[in-house]
């Protein structure tokens, strides 16, 4: 399968570093509307968060190239203008609002948007519903947000096993590039439907920002019954580079216990089929966590059960590198999907 990469940002980057180490899927080409290459392999050789890749792309041309890639670099505004005969897959890790319908007919196997969308075929969050796909239905596919994707798969784990009456999360979530370094004027984002967001206007580095979240949002898309009349959700934004944390409060149909509750996660985290739940009992903080592959890290320092109804938990996840290597192995399924079939 001959992968088409949109956009080489934060998370973009992430998935082409997973990527590179995994000689059963190739990236063969990158769109990115940085004209200068030197200045794309320059940012994807040194990066500040996850340190400098060993094995470095050189620019040769209009490619890059290390010892294991060689990877063309395209430079369109719309990636509707770019030939796709040599093309299997898309991964557009743009962040950009796209057209759904002029997608779907696009000549591809699989599109994959990493950001959450309520219009395509299926939204895929690994441990919750990648039984559901379908690769000759679902050809545009979301792997919802970083939020969604630490978040949902308890979710799911504790309402089957004792019913979610309702609750509250609030993610705590590391600074973004579209903040700014010192107070500024207002935010916008198109893509977001934000026209002027204040708070995000002013440094990321010296406040703790507090923020709506689409969280929830993204989980309903999956499961409806996770909706913003059933949890309410907010969102602090905090001086860090990378690692996020969600508090969640939730009252319990079925009474139980924290000793029954951490017995479930474990019994989780043994009969996985990917890299999902982690349970964690160690004075860990947040760097800690940098470039963890699972997902939903959960620290039982912080599991309470309040008379056996309101359950309280922690969950650790990289917002980059972790949500990067779920959309990378949902990629995978994908592909072996087609290949087996």
């Amino acid at each position: 399968m001959k992968i088409l990469l949109n956009g080489v940002g934060r998370i973009g980057k992430s998935i082409l570093h997973i990527i590179s180490k995994d000689k059963n899927i190739d990236i063969v080409s990158i769109n990115e509307i940085n004209p200068n290459i030197n200045s794309i392999a320059y940012s994807i050789n040194y990066d500040s968060t996850y340190g400098a890749l060993e094995d470095k792309f050189i620019v040769d041309g209009s490619y890059i190239k290390n010892s294991t890639s060689t990877i063309k670099i395209l430079n369109h505004s719309s990636i509707y203008d770019i030939d796709m005969r040599e093309i299997d897959m898309l991964i557009d890790a743009s962040g950009s609002s796209v057209d759904i319908e002029r997608l779907k007919k696009l000549n591809l196997k699989s599109i994959f948007l990493t950001h959450p969308s309520n219009s395509v075929d299926i939204t895929v969050i690994l441990g919750v519903n990648e039984d559901k796909l379908d690769i000759y239905n679902h050809k545009i596919i979301s792997t919802s947000s970083c939020n969604a994707t630490a978040l949902l798969p308890i979710l799911k784990i504790i309402d089957e096993e004792y019913a979610i009456e309702c609750g509250n999360i609030v993610t705590i979530h590391p600074l973004l590039n579209h903040q700014r370094v010192l107070d500024s004027s207002c935010i916008s984002n198109s893509d977001r439907g934000v026209e002027c967001n204040l708070e995000f206007g002013r440094s990321a580095t010296q406040n703790i920002i507090p923020s709506q979240t689409t969280t929830i949002e993204a989980c309903s898309h999956i499961m409806p019954k996770i909706n913003s009349n059933f949890i309410s959700s907010n969102s602090l934004r905090v001086p860090t580079d990378t690692v996020g944390a969600i508090e969640i409060t939730i009252f319990l149909e079925n009474s139980t216990t924290k000793d029954e509750v951490i017995s479930l996660c474990q019994k989780y985290e043994k009969n996985q089929k990917f890299d999902i739940l982690l349970n964690n009992y160690e004075p860990l903080v947040s760097s800690d966590f940098k470039s963890q592959r699972y997902t939903t890290i959960i620290d039982h320092r912080f599991t309470e059960l309040i008379k056996n109804r309101m359950l309280k938990l922690l969950v650790w996840y990289d917002n980059e590198w972790g949500y990067a290597s779920k959309v990378v192995d949902i990629v995978k399924v994908v592909k072996n999907k087609f290949e087996t079939s």
